[in-house]
């Protein structure tokens, strides 16, 4: 991958290669096609050069988990084709914003975050987040609340039900952690046959989610490198 490419970030281009290498020696391992994953190259805190850089070496879908951040990328950026997918927590009151530029927001997990954003203007892509530990105070549904949240995912006419996104936890094996999450998937298909999609892998976990059946894998640092200090 020569450095001009990489548009002033070196190795940049090598790193998505081998990620992208990555990618499909797994879904070779798990009888699948790399077709069938859609790889979200995800850039908190890296300047919007570097999100240029990406787009130049072909990838389409960035993510972001801060909505002010996302935003003003999203409008420095508005004339490459970029899908933008808002993977982070989404506070009720930003949702809207969020809206407007997202192609996709990852993280639903309450009926007030789809009744703010029910009646957008354009079709959004939506992933109902599950919570996969104990602890409340993680971002995401409550594996109980999920046909219930499906059912009203389904009633707002702006919203496209795509499936379910989860993080595996830190304090379990990932595997566990996934095959818990394609079992709520089955749960919320019941409901929505068509939310036939898994958002879940990460840098270090991407190979154990591929195997369990994920469909969008959200990457960063894999790709972009050390992440910089927040400003």
């Amino acid at each position: 991958m020569s450095e001009a490419s990489d548009r002033g970030f070196p190795g940049l281009g090598d790193r998505l290669h081998q990620v992208q290498s990555g990618i499909a020696d797994a879904c070779r391992d798990a009888g699948r096609s790399s077709d069938e994953i859609d790889l979200i190259v995800v850039t908190k805190f890296h300047p919007v050069e570097l999100v240029a850089a990406l787009a130049d070496l072909g990838v389409r879908d960035v993510g972001e988990n801060r909505h002010q951040e996302a935003q003003a990328k999203a409008e420095q950026l508005a004339e490459l084709d970029l899908r933008w997918h808002f993977v982070g927590q989404l506070q009720t009151k930003k949702a809207r914003q969020a809206a407007r530029y997202a192609h996709a927001i990852h993280s639903i997990d309450r009926e007030r975050l789809v009744d703010a954003i029910a009646d957008m203007e354009r079709e959004i892509e939506v992933f109902i987040q599950v919570n996969l530990t104990e602890d409340p105070a993680r971002g995401g549904a409550a594996p109980a609340e999920l046909e219930r949240l499906a059912e009203h995912v389904l009633s707002a006419p702006a919203l496209h039900l795509r499936g379910v996104m989860a993080v595996a936890p830190l304090e379990e094996p990932a595997p566990a952690a996934f095959e818990r999450l394609a079992g709520y998937s089955e749960r919320v298909r019941a409901v929505a046959p068509g939310a036939t999609a898994i958002s879940a892998g990460m840098t270090h976990d991407y190979r154990e989610a591929i195997a369990a059946g994920a469909t969008h894998l959200r990457i960063g640092s894999a790709i972009t490198g050390k992440r910089p200090e927040p400003r």
